[in-house]
């Protein structure tokens, strides 16, 4: 039988001051809590990890809640009768960021808010709802309280592991979860003494000890002391902090272990999305009685980027699609940048916010893991067959997208590959999208920028165009069985996935522009022997000598931008060399990939600079020969893709706006 929820709004008002959004009218936004209340011996809850070790209710139920927001049309029937679910990006909201061009915001409300208004025209009601466990309150995130594991009432104590990175000196106090919005497992005051910081320079490096009696667990509090005695400190103990008196030195990577107490039970997030989604898609009324307020849903799809595809991509992997009736949940899921990776969610002491492994940062999680794809395949290192999808009366469709990023930070060929790197075809439900030559995070609104740890300025492609046709084209997959066009994605066969010593023959010699050592490899890790049952007894995890994963990389043309993929009209009329990567400078970690940051290397302006620097690459009046033909270029690439699919007509005259003045807003082209 389904899991009982109950709704409680506890505010409803219009969105967007009553804005008339084409055929679908007005809409109102929709804000409370969803409270849940679940059998823990019911196999839909089977392998929900320390689920068995909460405390329950009178009627031998696990009680816990979200936040929850919604925003619908007033008048249902005028809707599509579609739901698309907003995988909340470590609590915040990104869905009207990403597919309406808006500002980002947590708290959507105005017109602004509403961006060109996409979803509202299409009739979507998009639905937020907390399913991260590990976080707090602050700057209107999205929270979810779940309840804490005991062993018999006693509490339950475990080795974690934590990372800091200062991008600037002078820090000295720290949170032991290594981010100020991500709850901390306090530390066992018993074993304070047995914790272990340590400092390196690079992942690989041996770890350098620092000495027990140079830092301790603590804080610094601050304030106006009294008798003109100004700015007063004190250093207080603390079980959720780090204190450092000499400062952590930026660049270097620390690392914390410690003997913690009190996990949540964090698997529980991916139940929240199961049962609130099936609920508004199949159920009439709440567990109170109360009205569903989406009225009919025809269709339920979800949307997810970076940590969020992950978590997509976990839901699927553990079932969580089939509801506690054995019913389909989404119809179709997004999920967007996630690359080869997991979550790091349904484990004892899980640092859910924490990133997914990068080359420097992070660079050893449980998050990157087998299986890798949606396709059938076997772990050359460990002989286990798996797959993501492999339930197929309820899996849903899928639709991958991910970056040049993702290749180079995030593993993204074995989505697509085996894990001894050969092209892996997908299964008939999956299409798999590489948009080339752009980076992980593309904000709609976001102009040109430098990077400050990085040495070059970072990645401007927009590609917010393909997002709004990639959702229309899975509601055409999911409601009229029309397929979408096939993989888009960087072969072995044909030459387009390459090695590293391959792709460094390819890209050009760039004046003063540094390349990669490598792109993020993957080694095998052994995190203890209890792993597949959620427990780590390993922290650091020891990484088999000798053994790892092909990860390999896009190919690229003459200019250094790469060749398979969607090209967004901005790569397909370049002004520079568009790479997924960047490199930290000297000082943080120099010469190591950078976070998800990609370059913006760009092209000489005139015949005479090329000549002068010695570019090797066209400059942009050879290729343009004025303002004007560029943006034609813009158009015309803009209507391919609108052709092949990838974008909508709305968005054709978007992309030649933006074109006008040598596309003045990401680039700096002096004519």
């Amino acid at each position: 039988m389904p899991n009982q929820i109950q709704l409680k709004i506890t505010e409803r008002t219009r969105f967007a001051e009553g804005h008339l959004f084409g055929d679908t009218g007005a809409y109102e936004r929709l804000v409370g809590r969803a409270y849940f209340n679940v059998d823990p011996q019911e196999p839909a809850q089977e392998g929900i990890v320390d689920l068995d070790k909460v405390s329950l209710n009178n009627q031998g139920l696990v009680e816990f809640y979200s936040d929850l927001f919604i925003l619908k049309p007033i008048s249902p029937e005028l809707g599509n009768g579609r739901l698309l679910f907003g995988y909340g990006n470590r609590g915040n909201k990104r869905e009207l960021q990403f597919f309406n061009d808006a500002p980002a915001s947590n708290d959507p409300n105005t017109i602004e808010d509403a961006g060109n208004g996409f979803l509202m025209r299409r009739g979507y009601s998009v639905v937020w709802a907390a399913w991260e466990g590990d976080l707090l309150p602050g700057d209107g995130r999205m929270l979810l309280d779940v309840p804490v594991a005991t062993e018999n009432g006693h509490p339950i104590t475990g080795l974690v592991r934590s990372e800091f990175i200062a991008d600037k000196n002078g820090v000295t106090t720290v949170p032991v979860s290594g981010m100020v919005s991500t709850r901390c497992y306090p530390v066992v005051s018993q074993s304070m003494g047995q914790a272990r910081l340590t400092r390196r320079r690079y992942p690989d490096d041996e770890r350098i000890i620092i000495s027990p009696g140079d830092w301790r667990f603590a804080r610094i509090e601050s304030g106006v002391g009294l008798d003109g005695q100004g700015m007063e400190h004190t250093v207080l103990p603390s079980s959720t902090h780090v204190y450092l008196p000499s400062g952590f030195e930026s660049g270097w990577i620390y690392e914390l272990v410690y003997t913690a107490s009190d996990p949540v039970v964090l698997g529980l997030g991916h139940v929240v999305v199961r049962d609130l989604v099936s609920f508004f898609k199949y159920e009439d009324r709440d567990a109170t009685n109360q009205v569903n307020p989406l009225g009919r849903i025809e269709k339920a799809y979800a949307w997810g980027r970076s940590q969020t595809g992950r978590c997509i991509r976990d839901f699927l992997h553990n079932g969580f699609n089939c509801d506690a009736s054995n019913r389909r949940v989404f119809d179709g899921v997004m999920p967007h940048v996630s690359g080869a990776g997991l979550m790091w969610m349904n484990h004892r002491f899980a640092n859910v916010v924490s990133a997914a492994g990068q080359q420097y940062e992070s660079h050893c999680t449980p998050a990157d893991r087998f299986p890798f794809s949606y396709a059938k395949t076997t772990d050359h290192l460990t002989g286990r067959v798996d797959a993501i999808l492999k339930r197929p009366e309820t899996d849903p469709l899928v639709i991958h997208t991910q970056t040049s990023t993702e290749y180079w930070q995030r593993r993204g060929s074995l989505v697509h590959t085996d894990t001894q790197g050969n092209d892996l075809p997908q299964p008939d439900g999956v299409r798999v999208y590489f948009w080339s030559s752009s980076q992980h995070f593309a904000d709609p609104n976001s102009p040109k920028s430098g990077c400050a740890v990085g040495q070059y300025d970072s990645n401007v492609v927009r590609t917010s165009m393909l997002f709004r046709a990639m959702l229309d084209t899975l509601d055409r997959w999911a409601t009229e069985g029309r397929p979408p066009p096939p993989n888009q994605i960087p072969l072995r066969a044909d030459g387009t996935l390459v090695t590293m010593e391959d792709w460094r023959a390819q890209f050009p010699r760039i004046p003063c522009v540094a390349l990669p050592r490598e792109p993020n490899t993957l080694p095998l890790m052994d995190f203890g022997p209890d792993f597949k049952k959620g427990l780590l007894t390993k922290e650091p995890p020891e990484l088999v000598p000798g053994k790892g994963y092909v990860v390999l990389v896009p190919s690229v043309d003459q200019d250094g931008n790469d060749i398979a993929g969607v090209r967004a009209p901005m790569v397909s009329a370049p002004l520079a060399t568009y790479t997924g990567w960047n490199l930290r400078r000297r000082g943080f970690g120099a010469g190591a990939l950078y976070s998800f940051i990609g370059s913006t290397l760009p092209f000489p302006d005139s015949q005479e600079e090329r000549r002068q620097t010695a570019d090797p690459r066209r400059s942009v009046l050879e290729r343009y020969g004025s303002a004007k033909s560029y943006v034609e270029a813009v158009e015309q690439a803009a209507r391919v893709l609108v052709a092949d699919g990838f974008m909508l007509e709305e968005d054709v005259q978007r992309s030649v706006a933006t074109a006008a003045n040598w596309d003045s807003a990401c680039h700096d082209v002096r004519l």
